[in-house]
């Protein structure tokens, strides 16, 4: 492989009258679709897009995005994502950092870029939908492997937004740990919510059916047009964050209504507990539940199964949630945790690891992990480890490894310092939500006050003997703002704001 195209290309030799892409109520063989990207390729390079040029890519999940995206690869170029949900001025700092030559989307975004400096300057403009041009470009642009294929923005609500530099090479190792672990095969039919799972269903000639909802409004989410996608298109198999899952379990649950012919479910993204999978198990009654734990820059860390997981519900409250096992082909160390830059010599970090089932800070390294950032040298610093043979990702969660299993415990920045140990925001919201049988909650310092947020609509916390939760007050919020990517954490930049407003 000397471009990550030829995947594609290859399963499209394979499998030419497949169903690549079900959009509602269009479809596309691998076929045709492999015929509209070379033609597409040869528009890029009519329009003055070539090797190593950026091409800022905003368009949503569709078989649109999907050619385009394989257009640019195929022609050497760098596709560069943005998350649908982000702010106009978040946007502005993404693009100034990338410096694109081209700028995709529909024609909405493309009358609204003229309200934004930043994508006006970008001197090439171009729509998404396909060109009429019979024209195909039949030669793949061969790549050096370290090449940067793709860029992906971690676009949190504060600081500099970190570009993940996604090498071909990256990409391929990244789709050699997916596909040990989801394997997807040319007859399945799958709903991946989450975009790169739907580029690793292409590199197989797997089916992949796009959920009709809106993931910029993931709470408006109609869930019964989804679950009759599901049925109507047959999938057998789903990959999404726990909160698609929680949706569709949420809906079916109280009617005990299943999706029987669903064989496998694969969720991450978000922390996902044993009541989450109890609802799962009886919604996906016939199905294999895995959830994996990883991060933008490292996909997948760890696996557990949804049945593994009950066996560890009691361990919560005092180790933390169990995320199972460590991916085959990972290196994964437990560090003193610190909040600045981190140098060392020492490859294995024998001088700041911690010992067996202490907690610190995550750090990981391995062949689908990511080693750079674009243009962020700060982010660099901070969140890589450089030894004389190895770069360390920092994951910036705390955790501790006890049996060969690996078990979390949030953010490192949201942990509480309470004399010799730490109390965990991670373990209160769990014990928040199944103890106390509240929606959502967590506990936060404020000025030195132990303080438990909790999300209510009337109902009051009764009294909690200590040893299970330690707290000096509570406050009560309607709603307790959660994170836009995925709608399943909670969002502590804006739960912070929120406080200072109110109180």
């Amino acid at each position: 492989m000397r471009n990550i195209v030829d995947l594609f290309l290859t399963a499209s030799q394979a499998h030419p009258n497949n169903i690549a892409i079900i959009e509602k109520d269009d479809k596309i063989d691998y076929n045709t679709l492999e015929k509209q990207v070379k033609q597409t390729a040869m528009m890029l390079l009519s329009k003055g897009i070539n090797k190593g040029d950026r091409v800022l890519i905003f368009v949503p999940m569709s078989i649109n995005l999907y050619r385009i995206v394989l257009a640019v690869f195929y022609i050497g170029a760098v596709a560069v994502f943005l998350d649908e949900w982000v702010n106009k001025s978040r946007m502005e700092i993404c693009c100034r950092i990338a410096k694109c030559k081209a700028f995709a989307a529909g024609n909405k975004i493309r009358v609204l870029s003229f309200l934004s400096r930043e994508l006006r300057e970008i001197p090439i403009k171009i729509g998404t939908k396909s060109e009429s041009d019979e024209r195909t470009l039949e030669q793949v642009e061969v790549m050096d492997l370290d090449d940067t294929a793709l860029i992906t923005f971690t676009t949190g609500s504060t600081g500099t937004p970190k570009a993940a530099n996604r090498t071909h090479r990256f990409l391929n190792e990244q789709f050699k740990a997916l596909l040990k672990e989801i394997n997807p095969k040319p007859f399945d039919i799958d709903m991946p919510v989450l975009p790169i799972v739907l580029l690793c269903n292409l590199a197989v000639g797997a089916t992949s059916v796009i959920a009709d909802f809106n993931p910029r409004k993931p709470a408006k989410m109609k869930t019964s047009k989804v679950i009759d996608q599901i049925v109507k298109n047959k999938v057998n198999r789903i990959t999404a964050s726990p909160f698609f899952f929680d949706h569709i379990s949420s809906f079916l649950f109280p009617k005990k209504g299943t999706l029987r012919k669903i064989e496998k479910i694969f969720t991450g993204g978000a922390p996902v507990f044993p009541e989450q999978v109890k609802k799962y198990q009886k919604v996906f009654s016939n199905s294999e539940i895995n959830i994996a734990y990883g991060s933008t820059e490292a996909e997948p860390i760890s696996l557990i199964k949804g049945e593994d997981l009950l066996k560890y519900e009691k361990e919560i409250a005092n180790k933390g949630l169990c995320v199972g096992k460590l991916y085959s082909e990972i290196e994964l160390k437990i560090i003193k945790i610190v909040d600045d830059v981190i140098e060392t010599k020492d490859d294995e970090l024998s001088e700041i690891e911690v010992g067996n089932k202490e907690v610190g800070e995550i750090v990981v390294a391995g062949n689908h992990v990511l080693i750079s950032y674009f243009n962020n040298g700060k982010a660099l610093k901070r969140n890589k480890i450089f030894t004389q043979n190895k770069v360390w990702h920092r994951t910036g969660d705390s955790g501790r490894i006890e049996n060969k299993k690996l078990y979390l415990l949030g953010r490192c920045n949201q942990l509480i310092k309470n004399q010799n140990s730490y109390l965990s925001p991670f373990v209160y919201e769990y014990i928040i939500r199944n103890h106390l049988g509240f929606s959502c909650g967590t506990v936060l310092d404020i000025d030195n006050v132990i303080t438990l947020i909790i999300e209510s609509n009337g109902k009051s916390l009764k009294s909690i003997p200590g040893e299970i939760l330690k707290y000096d007050s509570v406050i009560y919020l309607k709603k307790i703002p959660r994170d836009p990517r995925h709608y399943s954490k909670i969002d502590y930049a804006k739960l912070s704001t929120m406080l200072k407003k109110k109180y």
